[in-house]
């Protein structure tokens, strides 16, 4: 990798929808008034740096579950999954990963497998790092099913800031570990519920690589790991 691919990341279709608008908002401000320009100049760097998608290197393993979205876990805890999913009222664990408006937006899958089912519903837009969020937020969830059996839930959840959760995939569709499948707009956060018995390997506020973090092992039986602040 070059020093000029270090920083120049490749952006996602939907940043062109939204890059341009920010050029031309700063090339108005220049004419108003200098330092308002370098201000838009500075917005649009960030408009492009939002929709960057980088190439992630995908961990191979079919029992991998991947982190779905770059962030910081927020929340590891038992939760009943969405309902709309069908999985049923016990309370599964949720693994959240919270995305700043810095993070990269692109989300991915966590597993290989083909995708169940998909349901929206919409709902407030309360700060995503709060448990409530689940609840209340504009949620999108997917259910998919692994070649060896095992239902994964994932649900994007709109945040304070966020107003449009986007999903690419459809149901039925069979996608790999690490694919992208959606993005969700302006600061957000993503769970996932692992199967019953299955143990994270993560700790709060690790960070997350959507596509290259580890979350869990559906082949391990070890109990979740311990961490430590450094």
């Amino acid at each position: 990798m070059t020093m000029l691919e270090t920083f120049l990341k490749p952006m996602h279709p939907e940043g062109w929808r939204f890059v341009p608008v920010f050029g031309v908002v700063t090339l108005i401000l220049f004419w108003l008034w200098a330092p308002l320009g370098w201000l838009g100049v500075l917005l649009t760097i960030w408009c492009y740096y939002f929709f960057r998608d980088p190439v992630r290197s995908v961990p191979q393993g079919e029992t991998l579950i991947l982190s779905p979205a770059d962030g910081v876990i927020s929340l590891i805890e038992p939760a009943v999954p969405p309902a709309e999913l069908g999985l049923g009222p016990q309370p599964l664990l949720r693994v959240s990963v919270f995305m700043s408006v810095f993070n990269c937006h692109v989300n991915r899958m966590p597993v290989g497998g083909t995708i169940q089912s998909i349901a929206y519903r919409p709902g407030t837009f309360v700060n995503a790092s709060l448990d409530k969020a689940s609840e209340d937020n504009e949620r999108n969830a997917l259910l998919i099913e692994t070649a060896g059996g095992h239902k994964i839930a994932v649900v994007q959840i709109a945040g304070l800031v966020a107003r449009r959760i986007l999903c690419f995939a459809k149901p039925g569709q069979s996608l790999p570990a690490g694919d992208r499948f959606g993005l969700i707009r302006f600061g957000s956060r993503l769970d996932v519920y692992l199967p019953a018995g299955i143990a994270p390997m993560v700790a709060l506020g690790q960070t997350m690589i959507a596509g290259e973090t580890v979350i869990a092992d559906l082949a391990s039986t070890s109990a979740a790991r311990p961490a430590r602040r450094a």
